[in-house]
């Protein structure tokens, strides 16, 4: 594996090993800043959750106006252009609105037509566009376009990052993040880092890293940020409690931070509390649309028998899908699984395939994997659930696919053990998966 240096004036790092990833979820994937979710408290009143992306919304509006204002008075300033476009892609974040994307296309063209040369802020403007659009290749092409022109350009290194992390290119995302974190060590890189340990099972460094960034953290907005990635850490590696506190921490600094009702929302159900966990997916999916959290409600409802009401929200992420591809998106692993919830499953193959050509990536894999078994084909499934944690991630779901595609195809001894490990990493990974885990393991002999 490669090795990630510390960034100059970060020597606590040591020498850190990571490869590189997503510091922001991508709009389809979540849609909010950060990379995860969990805590648990009571639900928010009402006027919360009304209010509950004001503060972010409002601020990428201020931002609009301030360029908008300035471009009326001076229409060539390449410059604004730029951040324009930029604060469209912000717009479209902080609200899950995707229809921003052609509006933050426009200003980033008519950036780069004003100034062909020498703009390297509207290039890497366009690659996080298309890194928002699940267009990773070319994100790539345009972070490198950005980085001809100015080689110093820490935020280009980030968008090249997070596109050859989601297209299955570690080596190169590690180089890339170690560059970011050489130019500025920061909240960005640190986290990009975080997420590159976790990937390899790291969750101690990794925690190391986010930690540190906290420490640093003085906005209320960077430190509900730093407290969820620190309880997403703690929930993957299956430690509720520690999860719980840091959700909990993280809405009392910033409690219009949308990711941290998710978070509180599967602590609810993995302590079997589930109207609380169904009021938070209820009212969070009412304010933030992303078809993830529409997926993960679907999958609460399904849990609880309540087939019904599941079907709605798999009916609301299968639109929101549509929607982000309206506006210039490419996403076939939510479609995937909304047909895989379906039971389509050789539509749930094709769609994973599709994804799985455009991208390498581990989720990818597993989606794909999964829809092979669901379709009854395990012997094509396998090679692809063991490509999802080939780089060592402590993922239970990766390892609880691969557990029951071995057990399909009569590979016993296999199969208990990752079963096992799936329980050992978090039991409580999913409402509707984590009691199949458990039949699975009587039924391959676990004790």
């Amino acid at each position: 594996m490669p090795t990630v240096t510390s960034a100059p004036r970060r020597s606590w790092v040591g020498r850190a090993m990571v490869v590189g990833v997503v510091a922001v979820i991508l709009l389809i994937g979540g849609g909010i800043v950060g990379l995860r979710t969990t805590s648990h408290t009571a639900p928010a009143p009402a006027a919360e959750v009304t209010n509950a992306n004001a503060a972010p919304a409002a601020a990428s509006d201020a931002a609009i106006q301030r360029a908008q204002q300035r471009l009326r008075q001076v229409p060539g300033d390449w410059v604004t252009w730029a951040a324009l476009g930029s604060a469209y892609l912000e717009r479209a974040r902080v609200t899950a609105d995707p229809s921003y994307y052609p509006k933050a296309e426009g200003a980033l063209d008519k950036s780069l037509k004003l100034r062909s040369r020498d703009n390297a802020a509207a290039l890497t403007g366009l690659g996080a566009l298309a890194n928002a659009r699940h267009d990773f290749a070319g994100a790539a092409r345009w972070a490198k376009r950005a980085l001809a022109v100015d080689p110093y350009e820490a935020e280009a290194y980030g968008v090249l990052t997070d596109a050859r992390t989601q297209l299955g290119d570690p080596a190169g995302a590690t180089n890339a993040v170690q560059h970011m974190l050489d130019l500025r060590p920061g909240l960005s890189a640190f986290t990009r880092a975080s997420y590159d340990l976790e990937q390899h099972g790291r969750i101690a460094d990794a925690q190391t890293l986010m930690t540190q960034a906290l420490q640093d953290a003085v906005d209320p907005a960077d430190i509900a940020f730093c407290r969820y990635q620190l309880g997403e850490l703690a929930w993957q590696d299956g430690r509720v409690a520690e999860a719980d506190a840091h959700y909990a921490a993280g809405r009392a600094a910033d409690p219009v931070y949308l990711p941290l009702r998710e978070g509180q929302a599967k602590v609810a159900a993995a302590r079997g509390q589930t109207d609380a966990a169904l009021r938070e997916y209820a009212e969070l999916t009412q304010v933030y649309p992303s078809p993830t959290y529409f997926l993960e409600y679907a999958d609460l409802l399904r849990s609880l028998g309540r087939t019904t009401e599941a079907n709605a929200q798999l009916s609301l992420a299968a639109a929101a899908q549509k929607l982000f591809i309206a506006n210039g998106g490419n996403d076939d692993l939510s479609g995937s699984a909304v047909a895989l919830a379906h039971g389509r499953t050789k539509d749930a193959v094709r769609l994973a395939s599709k994804e799985w050509h455009r991208r390498h990536f581990a989720d990818v894999a597993d989606a794909l994997a999964w829809a092979l078994h669901a379709d009854g084909r395990d012997g094509a499934a396998l090679p692809y659930a063991r490509t999802a944690g080939a780089l060592g991630a402590r993922n239970a779901k990766y390892a609880f696919h691969l557990g029951m595609i071995e057990l399909a195809v009569g590979d016993t001894a296999a199969a208990r053990a990752d079963l096992s490990r799936a329980r050992y990493i978090n039991a409580n990974f999913s409402p509707l998966d984590g009691p199949a885990l458990r039949k699975a393991l009587v039924q391959a002999g676990a004790s």
